[in-house]
């Protein structure tokens, strides 16, 4: 919206420095003259001896000399206003052009503003900080589209293979063409699904309510218990009733993620996933661990990365998921001012652990 031009801050705190000296400068004269010049006879005096002023000749004195001192007021105050207003909003004018080469896409520059901590310090430092946020989250955003891109491309090309093999071998099983091209077309639903539930806990556009973080997790078990069967893991769940408040379906889906996360990730025959939780003061905890081999800090440590597995024996698998289990359940933890931490166990699996503000009892 265009706006019409206005004065400048400079010439508005010149002006302001200015008109407080004449102010001021008034105000002295006025003091002079009401504690002073009042007490002064007025009318003439004649005798002997030497001649003695009246008041109306202390006027004529005084009162042009006033004058010209309120003029050389004026012209002090709106050199020395221009002057001081000019180097204390020198700051502003270096937070000015870095905001606009943010707005121009250049998220490198930083303010770096020198001196005292006062307010235009914190205001440089402030943008600085968001700078340093927006350049993370961009190079965030990139290497994630990057990794999205990827990853759908896979299905995609596995489709357009399978169908230029059995075009031309017209004698191929249809029957194993379509089973393998629904396992692909399947893989690519749950990946777009997973991006989807990414971008909307990043973007927090969900209603907060009550939870109960123990009944959450007990459905999410009751829910991925075939998948344990199937894989012989076995699955325990304890702790004590905690609530906190947040979104129900991204909640769900947190522990969903964690447990079958914990499942796929474990033994080949016989696991264990022990699913708990707990109020630790003003938070309530959600710990699964599960039995697997060892892991390496350094592989521990980049798992919530988007599109990173556990282990490579996990791609073939159609229960495998698409490695973004635990960048969303770090996502939505975030998204309910929340963390998460992950360890590997000194036997071997991973013991993941979320903390959430807990609603009161």
């Amino acid at each position: 919206m265009a706006r019409r031009r206005g004065m400048s801050v400079r010439l508005k705190l010149t002006l302001s420095y200015a008109g407080f000296l004449m102010v001021a400068g008034a105000l002295l004269l006025a003091v002079v003259w009401v504690f002073l010049l009042r007490y002064v006879p007025d009318g003439n005096f004649s005798g002997p001896g030497p001649v003695i002023p009246n008041r109306g000749d202390l006027e004529r004195a005084f009162v042009p000399r006033a004058a010209w001192a309120l003029v050389a007021l004026l012209a002090f105050g709106l050199v020395g206003g221009w002057i001081l207003a000019g180097r204390m909003l020198a700051p502003l004018r270096r937070i000015t052009d870095a905001t606009r080469r943010a707005s121009a896409g250049s998220l490198s520059h930083r303010i770096e503003l020198e001196g005292p901590d006062d307010e235009f310090r914190e205001l440089a430092d402030s943008f600085d900080t968001m700078l340093d946020r927006l350049q993370a989250h961009v190079d965030e955003q990139r290497r994630f589209a990057a990794n999205a891109s990827h990853e759908l491309r896979t299905p995609l090309a596995i489709t357009q293979t399978l169908l230029d093999v059995a075009r031309s071998d017209p004698d191929r099983d249809a029957d194993e063409l379509i089973e393998r091209l629904r396992l692909v077309n399947a893989r690519a639903i749950d990946l777009t699904e997973a991006l989807l539930v990414l971008s909307r806990a990043e973007q927090r556009a969900f209603v907060r309510e009550p939870v109960d973080l123990s009944l959450v997790a007990e459905d999410a078990v009751e829910t991925l218990l075939p998948v344990a069967e199937a894989r012989h893991v076995s699955i325990s769940t304890s702790g004590e009733v905690v609530a906190v408040l947040g979104s129900p379906a991204l909640l769900r889906q947190l522990v969903a993620n964690l447990v079958h996360n914990a499942i796929v990730h474990n033994l080949p025959d016989g696991g264990a996933v022990d699913v708990a939780t707990a109020r630790d003061g003003a938070y309530a905890q959600l710990t699964v661990e599960n039995t697997g081999p060892l892991l390496s800090p350094m592989l521990v440590g980049t798992l919530t990365e988007p599109f990173q597995r556990g282990s490579e024996r996990t791609r073939g698998d159609q229960h495998a998921g698409v490695g973004l289990g635990l960048a969303i359940v770090k996502s939505i933890a975030e998204a309910h001012e929340g963390t998460i931490a992950l360890a590997g166990r000194p036997e071997g699996g991973l013991r993941v652990t979320v903390r959430l503000p807990a609603t009161p009892t």
